[in-house]
């Protein structure tokens, strides 16, 4: 009979930057308990067949894939989502977009278009934070579409609508206060494609053209037309393409162009506002 200390202990990820946190979650899971029940009795018992689904847990990791996938779910903000492998499993860099939408805009009645929802992480945290906004959010992948739909329905917000577009294709003439989207960013010749849990996300979620830039010039382009006067632009981008997104936005005719940077450093989101 195996205690949880010595199964912890015997857990081995030698390719994984969190082994000991990857460990913890997958157990948890399999014993269907939180992470805390761990710490708290580290002498317990795991039963044979827990003891069987985390040695299958420990396998998918060793091979690479990632824990939000093996368990089907991630935090995000104060939520936690389902995620799968045909969406981006959810950043914390990301977050920052969350954080800079709430900065900029009051909690009063305001409308919001988050492109490329994936998961519908932005989109949901977004409208969990501010119930007098109206959340519409996008994609292209229908699939993406139905787990954005699920996590609205368990999290029972009400004012996000989740629809099927790529990018502003179903939008029509509709005009929002604030455009929000993580969109694919990554080169085509990227190394870290082949490196890491990004090896298991959808690389139509990735990769945008010879230079990463190709999604986010069609949406600066496209988004004056669906921004109110006065409304704002934000998107996630590379840790190295702040400049060029700042110029793609001034190219554009927005102003209060600007960067933010990520726990790292790094510029990792640019916004800019519509003329009034």
């Amino acid at each position: 009979m195996t205690i949880i200390a010595s199964l912890l202990r015997a857990a081995q990820l030698p390719d994984s930057p969190t082994p000991r946190l990857d460990a913890e979650l997958l157990l948890a899971a399999a014993l269907g308990k939180p992470r805390s029940f761990l710490h708290t009795w580290p002498e317990r018992i795991v039963p044979s067949e827990a003891a069987l689904v985390f040695t299958d847990y420990l396998q998918r990791r060793r091979s690479g894939e990632p824990v939000a996938y093996i368990l089907g779910q991630q935090g995000f903000w104060k939520l936690d989502l389902e995620v799968a492998p045909h969406t981006l499993i959810p950043r914390p860099d990301t977050e920052l977009l969350v954080e800079a939408a709430l900065e900029l805009l009051p909690a009063t009645p305001a409308t919001v278009l988050d492109l490329g929802t994936g998961s519908g992480a932005i989109a949901l945290a977004l409208a969990s934070e501010r119930p007098a906004w109206q959340v519409t959010a996008v994609d292209r992948v229908l699939e993406a579409v139905a787990l954005a739909e699920r996590n609205r329905q368990r999290l029972q917000l009400d004012n996000v609508s989740v629809l099927s577009s790529h990018w502003f294709s179903s939008i029509e003439s509709r005009r929002f206060d604030l455009i929000i989207s993580n969109p694919p960013y990554i080169a085509e010749a990227d190394p870290h494609l082949v490196a890491g849990d990004v090896r298991f996300e959808p690389e139509s979620a990735l990769v945008a053209g010879k230079d990463g830039l190709d999604d986010l010039r069609l949406i600066v382009a496209q988004a004056p037309q669906h921004l109110e006067a006065g409304g704002w632009l934000m998107l996630e981008h590379g840790y190295d393409q702040a400049a060029a997104v700042r110029e793609l936005l001034a190219a554009q005719g927005f102003i209060e162009v600007h960067s933010r940077v990520d726990l790292g450093g790094h510029e990792r989101i640019s916004l800019g506002c519509r003329p009034c």
